[in-house]
């Protein structure tokens, strides 16, 4: 029975993300394929390049450099995350991403992303390290604050558009039982999004990404109630925050990072015993019952 790890994005949030697949890859604990939405994928891609310690470490150093984040960014680049400093510049130089590692680990890795053409999900296979950065920046480009991507002559942006935790897809793919973590507490509820005008006028020339967008508050809804049912069935692994995570989509405070990365570290520790064993094929009790 194939086991899956499922990441959900939330910008910021997935500090929490970080913590918990950094306890993850110390504990030994791992998966026959791992799948990433928006900074699920940016964030998880450390899982397979066996980089514990990375995320929190940039995210600290660089919170306050205008080429990692911020307005200035957005003004003077198009992304609010700057995309050549995030993807280019930080991984090659900076804090150097383990491309060697990240080839060689079998471990299927996959982004999830939206084409704007179709507001349809595509989930891609991130095999290798130097193909797949962008593939990343696709699945982290939130509408609004980041341009499209274009990668072979298709436009792409946030994977969390079209789908935003993707249990079904992974089910589909032949992954049985599956590890999600969620970015928000188990009481969520997403409501319409106020900025719809804003999508509308943006992505004109894009109706069906457009459409999604006017969706996603239901979609997500549902897909939540399917993941507490497979949750209930013991076929899901949820690990939630228990309360909203203190943070924004953007933040420029190293200690807030911090915290946020620790309340996912103490979130999984917390719930070990019963992650062993629902890996080892036996019923777990559901976190936070």
């Amino acid at each position: 029975m194939k086991t899956g790890l499922i990441l959900e994005g939330g910008a910021m949030r997935g500090l929490f993300t970080a913590g918990i697949i950094d306890v993850m890859m110390e504990r030994g604990i791992d998966f026959d394929g791992v799948i990433g939405v928006s900074a699920g994928a940016a964030f998880g891609c450390n899982f397979k390049s066996r980089q514990p310690g990375r995320v929190i470490r940039y995210n600290k150093r660089f919170c306050r450099d205008p080429r990692y984040c911020g307005w200035r960014s957005l003004i003077k680049t198009g992304d609010l995350f700057g995309g050549e400093f995030c993807y280019h510049e930080l991984p090659d130089r900076l804090d150097l991403f383990d491309r060697a590692a990240y080839d060689a680990n079998p471990l299927p890795f996959y982004a999830v992303c939206t084409d704007v053409a179709t507001g349809e999900p595509v989930v891609h296979r991130c095999d290798d390290a130097e193909e797949s950065l962008e593939w990343l920046r696709a699945s982290a480009s939130m509408p609004l604050v980041s341009r499209i991507v274009t990668i072979d002559g298709r436009g792409y942006l946030d994977g969390g558009i079209s789908d935003s935790v993707p249990l079904r897809t992974f089910e589909r793919m032949g992954y049985e039982k599956n590890v999600v973590v969620l970015t928000q507490p188990a009481d969520y509820i997403k409501k319409p999004n106020r900025m719809m005008p804003l999508f509308r006028w943006r992505l004109k020339a894009y109706p069906r990404v457009v459409a999604a967008l006017a969706d996603r508050h239901w979609a997500y809804n549902q897909t939540l109630a399917y993941v507490r049912r497979r949750e209930a069935a013991g076929a899901a692994f949820v690990i939630r925050p228990k309360a909203a995570l203190p943070i924004g989509h953007m933040c420029h405070d190293a200690e807030k990072l911090e915290a946020v990365y620790q309340i996912g570290r103490e979130t999984v520790e917390a719930c070990l015993p019963a992650l062993k064993s629902f890996m080892a094929g036996q019923r777990a009790d559901v976190l936070g019952k």
